[in-house]
């Protein structure tokens, strides 16, 4: 896999990513190489325990969207919803499966708008999926991926509410 060239071509899309809506939705990108994939990740700061290392706290919740070499010969960019360790989030008390459960339920009403998607995962997995593309359509995919996820960001920290823990005063 020519890792500069997808390097390239996944911050090209993340420059192309509306950035006040961004930071309006407080979504945060990154670009980057995890586990020989190219990855770009939306996520919020609230979503993880390691505010100094966001992209690799423990504990997390985040939006991927990638391709490896495997995925590049089947011709498709994959992307998934992931939620690591949240059990450990500090605020919240959160089952893992409770947590999936919710937050799928509500995501259900929006499957219509995410091509080859599932929610049949463990808890680690929220939702995944995949979009054909080719080379040149890349970038779009990349970008149309991303705003779709930005529609429903929200749904997550829906979510998130219901386990939060509440202050006695």
């Amino acid at each position: 896999m020519d890792y500069k060239y997808y390097l390239e071509k996944f911050r090209k899309s993340a420059d192309r990513i509306d950035k006040k809506m961004l930071s309006e939705k407080h979504l945060e990108i990154h670009v980057g190489i995890t586990l020989n994939a190219v990855v770009l990740k939306l996520y919020k700061t609230e979503w993880v325990n390691d505010k100094t290392d966001p992209i690799n706290s423990k504990t997390r919740i985040f939006f991927a969207i990638w391709v490896n070499d495997e995925t590049l010969k089947q011709k498709k960019v994959l992307y998934n919803i992931h939620a690591l360790k949240l059990r450990g989030l500090k605020g919240y008390a959160i089952k893992s499966r409770a947590f999936a459960d919710c937050f799928r339920e509500d995501f259900i009403r929006f499957k219509q708008n995410w091509e080859n998607v599932s929610v049949e995962f463990g808890p680690l997995t929220l939702i995944e999926g995949w979009e054909h593309f080719e080379s040149a359509e890349l970038e779009n995919k990349i970008v149309k991926l991303a705003n779709n996820f930005s529609s429903i960001a929200y749904l997550i920290d829906n979510t998130l509410k219901k386990f939060e823990l509440t202050k006695i005063y």
